[in-house]
């Protein structure tokens, strides 16, 4: 990037209220960081609130796995926690056929969700209200039978927070019948620990307090990066109080290319480490898609947080600080008089550009109540003026309809 484009857009950021820290460190070349090897792993296990399991740092998501051996060589490498799901494509059949190679059972903390084997779509493939105890029964013994293993450590209720009404969310969040069946399979032995999970974008912060609060829940799994959530800590220091385990995701902020030449991996430790310097938080999953990630991000597994990390993660918000819709924001979603959910587009384009989940995307848009087409004609653009950030929220909406609106291939 050069350095008037640099200075550019520091000078909008800071107009949009968004502290810039110098990054004159961050010239081409002068950036070091810890060499990244092959050999890199796990150094740092953390305990996951009162259930006794002690988590890798940096842990793994499942959301994409295509293969057994990736999971083998994650565990080879120290990861120790395995986040799956029923929606997420073959990821159980793979884990199952992992195990089946695998000493001691026991060390290896397998986490997925209630919800339907079928492709993502928000609002459907989550077990809803309405599911009865024997749905909910149902998912983990299917999840078990995909995996081969006669139980889980952690069952979540996944993604509160995708609907815009809190009431609703908040029923499903303590679902009568969800609570009765994670107890009849807790007594079974085939569940451990009772989890709750928000990237929003809807009232995710009163939601996962409500589940704080309500004493039915081990665990939580929540979106945290440097790019917002100033409240956020202090509901970690409340869950922590209450001995309830803080997991991160979505802690790379959308993922998006640096636009800079740091060192291989050297944007993804910085944000790993960062939100793992907040004591509360018991690890962070991230997605693992190749043998490479590893080798990427390990090298952040037990590092501190240093002057040099922030430098790049200023750097990283300079670039995207205003294209970034903040993932479990929703502070524009009221302005819209059309009722469009901003968030859950634009976290649907997020997956379809950084995270090549093209078809997933697309299916889930599809089935959206509400799509952005009416976003070509409007022209109160309240929506950009209640976005605190900055960002061009009508045009992104726009984009986002034309790319995620194109014909689905079978």
């Amino acid at each position: 990037m050069k350095r008037r484009t640099f200075v550019k857009s520091a000078m909008a950021l800071a107009a949009a209220g968004i502290p810039v820290v110098p990054t004159s460190a961050l010239a081409e070349g002068e950036v070091t960081n810890e060499k990244t090897t092959e050999k890199s792993r796990v150094r740092s296990f953390r305990p996951l609130g009162k259930s006794g399991i002690q988590m890798s740092d940096i842990s793994f998501g499942a959301g994409r796995l295509n293969s057994k051996s990736l999971v083998l060589r994650a565990i080879d490498r120290g990861m120790n926690y395995f986040d799956t799901a029923p929606d997420y494509g073959g990821s159980e059949d793979f884990i199952g056929e992992a195990l089946k190679q695998v000493k001691g059972r026991d060390k290896i903390h397998i986490a997925s969700k209630y919800c339907q084997p079928i492709p993502f779509q928000a609002g459907k493939s989550h077990l809803q209200v309405g599911a009865k105890q024997a749905d909910y029964v149902a998912a983990v013994e299917n999840s078990l039978k995909r995996m081969g293993t006669d139980y889980l450590d952690v069952v979540f209720v996944h993604a509160i927070g995708e609907k815009t009404d809190l009431a609703e969310e908040k029923a499903r969040l303590l679902d009568p019948e969800m609570l009765a069946a994670t107890e009849s399979l807790k007594k079974a032995g085939k569940v451990r620990f009772l989890a709750v999970s928000s990237h929003g974008p809807n009232n995710m912060e009163p939601l996962m307090l409500e589940a704080v609060r309500s004493g039915h829940f081990d665990i939580l799994m929540m979106a945290f990066n440097f790019m917002k959530f100033p409240k956020i800590p202090d509901l970690f220091k409340e869950a922590k109080a209450r001995d309830i385990g803080v997991i991160a995701m979505k802690v790379l902020a959308g993922a998006k290319e640096q636009g800079i030449k740091f060192d291989p991996g050297q944007f993804e430790q910085a944000a790993f480490k960062w939100a793992l310097q907040h004591a509360q938080v018991s690890g962070l999953v991230t997605t693992i898609q190749s043998a490479q990630d590893l080798d990427l991000f390990l090298p952040a597994s037990g590092q501190a947080f240093n002057s040099t990390d922030q430098r790049v993660l200023d750097h990283y918000a300079v670039l995207h600080g205003r294209n970034y819709c903040r993932t479990g924001c929703g502070d524009c979603l009221e302005a819209c008089p059309d009722g469009v959910d901003v968030a859950t587009i634009l976290r649907y384009q997020m997956y379809f550009e950084n995270y090549g989940d093209e078809k997933q995307a697309m299916r889930a848009y599809s089935a959206l109540e509400k799509s952005a087409a009416s976003c070509g004609s409007c022209v109160d653009e309240a929506c950009n003026q209640a976005c605190p950030y900055g960002l061009a929220v009508g045009q992104k909406l726009q984009a986002a309809h034309r790319m995620l609106s194109l014909d689905l291939v079978a």
